[in-house]
């Protein structure tokens, strides 16, 4: 029924009622662009509400679970008018039979639009066709026609049609609606999948029952299924039902690689083949089935897989050297000005209150070291890409040795020196190029939506990396932080000496500069460790103005592109502002700048004319603001200097001091990194003599450093630092040790001189400038180590974690505490409908104080399911706030993500959760 009322939205499903006060409608649905709305009759309203009804036992005052029978014959039918029927073939007789048959006014006739796939009425109905009588009765109106369907579950109806003028009368059995509309579904990896309904099924023209992925998840997401496919294949296995995809599900172990062929309603007529990577650590809780139970209204959770199964385990098996090392064509053309990453995030996962960021492309300008003049990384994965590999034999590793005329070389030694072939006659190739290739890396990394911590922007990121390190034991990649950006996420490198894509694992990320550092297995090479080495790092000299440079990278495609340069800034200090949603960004850290390059998504190194390593061409992330309340995320490239790279390298080859972890089956002891917690910036000395610093320091300075005739000044300092509360904004740092300071690399070389010295407090003594005066202070610095953020929980829906350094960097803390910090949350969860958003902490829980993530966990695990819990919080803005939320451990289980280190994997615990039995 349509009515002249201007309904707003929010009012469907309210009562019509006439001028009686009766109910005769419920509100549907409006046009926006009229006053007009559209009701539903309730006659079949009033049918199901007597069947409910009829479910309630009077002697025990209880309900029952009720079925309200539906029938259907998977068909659609329109309602068409008559001159409409006329054209489609109908009778004229047929015509005046159904005008006397039917009430007065009626104006049309039913007709078939869509018959889905292997339904009752397939083969027999087809589009166009015009329904006459149903069990020998006129039927025009949908409603006359769902009751005598309903009615008939199970049995067969008469239909006599008229299809082209001919009439035609067949007998179809009516189908069980429930039948077909699935009741369960399967839960793997963030995925949600389950037989295809009969709504989706007429959407898409597709057959009831096939597997169907109405949420991807993480791992397919990953290899790039795309929402809505169908799933055809799986680990060489046809799947046509949903029972077929958990059998071959339960016989994999974690980080396998298989292929999975699927198909899309947007491209039904041709299978899609990728490669799916099962999760190598526990991101999420291990498959289960959800299964509606209509007598409780809730939906049960069980775990779908036998207890042997190898996916159950929490360690990482071996790598299969026939399913890792898949064949990537160098042949391939690629355009490298242009290559770009999109932001890929995933709508109904998490999110952040108006923090949820995308990429767009913008024309690049001059490159400064303002962030407005930054241009855009573009890090977009089409939804349905696809890439098929080729599957190579037995990649072993083979230990080194001569060969002499007679002996056989096997297919994968002959792969290898064909590609090395073709690899060193590429036209043109500059001697930089041809020796830097084979140590040059292709990242593809992704984060899983469960753990996007630390501000991390995206769920998927690629760039290059350099290999710094290469032996039997470990293979070391370097690489900037805005391809690796966090310790929690699933890294995967292409290598471009040999045709080999393998897992890696990132196992440093410096605290303050742009730089992780990832391990790989070179066993997992094969044949191809032999090609890839290590590249030439060369620390010293510095580069100066004017140097010439060669910038190398790779393509998409793993072709090596390099352009000679010429150094213009050898010293350039990073300027980069706080996003809104705070993330990793570096500070006190000067970079290279080059002339010409390849534009602001391209990566790699910068080497000297023999290839020998000077920097790392790195990306960086920022976020341009064009008012309070927009603003986009972009990134620049600038070079990063190797001396800091090589330092951290050679403390983790020596065996330096700090805490293990375990690389490749054998514990190393990893480098910690001692740092003055404040964030600095250069000032002019003409600048700086303007506020009253005297020529003597102005003198010594210059002669300390007559090229940057700069001072440093603290711009603010880590909260919950060791120099909080000691230095001050605008303080003007001018000596350490009565050594004159002008760079950064003063304040790290000064640093890393305390862990020299055994007797050393941890403190610097530094001479600063302060409103006029000079005064020295002991200004103590703090010990990180390169590991990240190391454990999350899932609280309620909301993931929090320890303050992470950005967010200390922003300089407060709440006093009554500040180790529950709010990163994330998830739609749909008790934190979403109560309005516990991100970029707060957490310093109350029913009025205990929760200090850290330990006491946090303490007085949650007090509180059952269904208890309203009283939190007080303290917004990013120092604004304090208290709201109430209903735990619902039923489907939100409090659970926690932390990383071992002595076996180097990321374990799911859960803290508390509702008992199955009582579901």
């Amino acid at each position: 029924m349509q009515a002249a009322s201007g309904t707003k939205g929010g009012s469907s499903g309210s009562p019509v009622i006439d001028w009686q006060g009766r109910a005769v409608a419920l509100n549907a649905g409006s046009k926006t662009s009229s006053a007009s709305a559209f009701f539903l009759p309730l006659e079949r309203v009033v049918r199901a509400f007597n069947f409910l009804q009829n479910g309630k036992d009077s002697v025990t005052n209880t309900w029952d679970a009720v079925t309200i029978p539906r029938g259907t014959l998977q068909v659609t039918f329109l309602h068409k008018g008559f001159d409409e029927t006329r054209r489609l073939g109908l009778q004229s007789e047929t015509e005046q039979l159904v005008r006397h048959a039917s009430p007065p006014g009626e104006t049309g006739m039913l007709v078939v639009d869509s018959v889905v796939p292997d339904g009752p009425a397939h083969k027999h109905l087809e589009p166009g066709d015009v329904l006459v009588r149903l069990n020998g009765e006129v039927s025009t109106q949908f409603l006359k026609m769902e009751t005598l369907l309903d009615d008939s579950v199970h049995h067969k109806v008469e239909l006599q049609i008229e299809r082209g003028g001919k009439p035609l009368t067949m007998n179809l059995t009516v189908q069980d609606l429930h039948s077909i509309t699935p009741d369960y579904f399967l839960e793997v990896s963030g995925a949600v999948i389950h037989p295809l309904s009969y709504q989706q099924a007429r959407n898409f023209r597709f057959q009831c029952g096939l597997v169907y992925v109405a949420e991807q998840g993480y791992m397919l997401f990953r290899a790039g299924v795309p929402r809505h496919s169908i799933i055809k294949k799986f680990a060489g296995e046809d799947i046509s039902r949903l029972e077929d995809f958990i059998s071959v599900l339960s016989k994999l172990s974690r980080g396998a690689r298989v292929p999975l062929e699927y198909i899309s309603y947007l491209d039904r007529h041709r299978r899609k083949s990728v490669l799916v990577t099962v999760d190598r650590h526990e991101w999420y809780a291990p498959p289960q089935i959800y299964t509606r139970n209509d007598s409780s209204g809730l939906w049960t959770v069980k775990p779908v897989l036998p207890l042997e199964s190898p996916l159950l385990s929490s360690r990482l098996n071996p790598i299969d050297h026939n399913l890792a090392s898949n064949i990537v064509s160098p042949c391939s053309t690629e355009v490298i000005m242009g290559q770009g990453h999109n932001c890929v995030g995933q709508e109904p996962m998490d999110g952040v209150t108006s923090m949820e960021t995308s990429c767009e492309h913008v024309d690049e300008g001059p490159h400064s070291l303002d962030e407005s003049d930054t241009g855009t990384k573009k890090r977009r994965v089409d939804e349905d890409l696809s890439v098929d590999g080729v599957l190579l034999p037995d990649c072993s590793l083979h230990e080194p040795r001569e060969e002499g005329l007679g002996d056989s070389v096997s297919e994968t030694e002959t792969v290898l020196r064909d590609y090395q072939g073709a690899a060193g006659a590429a036209a043109n190739a500059s001697v930089a190029e041809r020796a830097i290739e084979p140590t040059l890396v292709m990242f593809e990394v992704h984060v899983p939506s469960s753990c996007m911590i630390d501000g991390v922007y995206s769920q998927h990121f690629f760039g290059t990396g350099v290999i710094i390190y290469h032996s039997q034991t470990m293979g070391l990649v370097a690489v900037d932080k805005n391809t690796v950006a966090v310790s929690v996420s699933d890294v995967m490198l292409s290598f471009a000496a040999y045709p080999i894509e393998i897992p890696a694992e990132v196992v440093f990320l410096h605290p303050v500069h742009n730089f992780a550092l990832v391990a790989y297995d070179p066993s997992a090479l094969g044949v191809g460790a032999s090609a890839v080495r290590a590249a030439e790092l060369l620390p010293e000299p510095a580069l100066r103005r004017g140097d010439p440079v060669c910038l190398v990278g790779l393509s998409r495609s793993l072709q090596a592109t390099s352009r000679k340069s010429f150094v213009t800034n050898p010293c350039a200090a990073l300027n980069i502002g706080s996003a809104d949603c705070p993330r990793f960004r570096a500070t006190n850290m000067e970079v290279i700048e080059i002339d010409t390059d390849f534009g602001g998504a391209f990566s790699g190194v910068l080497t000297d004319e023999f290839g020998r390593v000077h920097a790392i061409w790195g990306s960086f992330s920022t976020q341009l603001k064009y008012s309070s309340t927009s603003s986009e995320d972009h990134q620049f490239v600038r070079g990063i200097p190797i001396y800091t790279i090589s330092s951290i390298l050679d403390k983790i080859i020596s065996g330096a001091e700090g805490p293990s972890l375990l690389i490749n089956g054998i514990k190393r002891p990893m480098p910690l990194v001692r740092i003055l917690e404040a964030e600095l910036y250069p000032t002019l000395l003409s600048k700086a003599r303007s506020f009253g610093l005297s020529d003597s320091w102005i003198q010594a300075l210059v002669k300390k450093d007559p090229i940057r005739r700069q001072v440093l000044r603290v711009k603010g300092c880590f909260s919950g630092s060791e120099a909080e509360n000691l230095l001050e904004q605008g303080d003007m740092v001018l000596a350490i040790n009565k050594v004159p300071v002008t760079c950064f690399g003063d304040i790290e070389d000064a640093c890393q001189g305390l862990d020299r010295c055994k007797d050393s407090d941890g403190k610097l003594n530094m001479t600063i400038f302060r409103q006029g005066r000079e005064m020295d202070l002991l200004v103590g610095t703090d010990v990180r180590d390169g590991n990240g953020t190391k454990r999350v929980i899932n609280w309620c829906g909301c993931i929090v974690q320890e303050p992470h350094s950005a967010v200390r960097a922003l300089g407060f803390l709440p006093e009554e505490g500040h180790g529950v910090y709010v990163a994330r949350w998830c739609h749909g969860s008790p934190v979403h409908r109560y309005g516990l958003y991100a970029l707060q902490w957490i310093v109350e829980v029913n009025g205990k104080p929760t200090s850290d993530l330990d006491a946090f966990v303490a007085v949650t695990k007090e509180i059952e399911h269904g208890e309203f819990v009283r939190v007080k919080t303290v917004h990013l803005n120092g604004k304090p706030r208290v709201l109430t939320l209903k735990q619902d451990l039923h489907y939100w289980p409090t659970w926690e993500l932390r990383f071992d280190p002595e076996m180097a994997v990321w374990s799911r615990r859960m803290i508390k959760a509702l008992d199955r039995d009582s579901q």
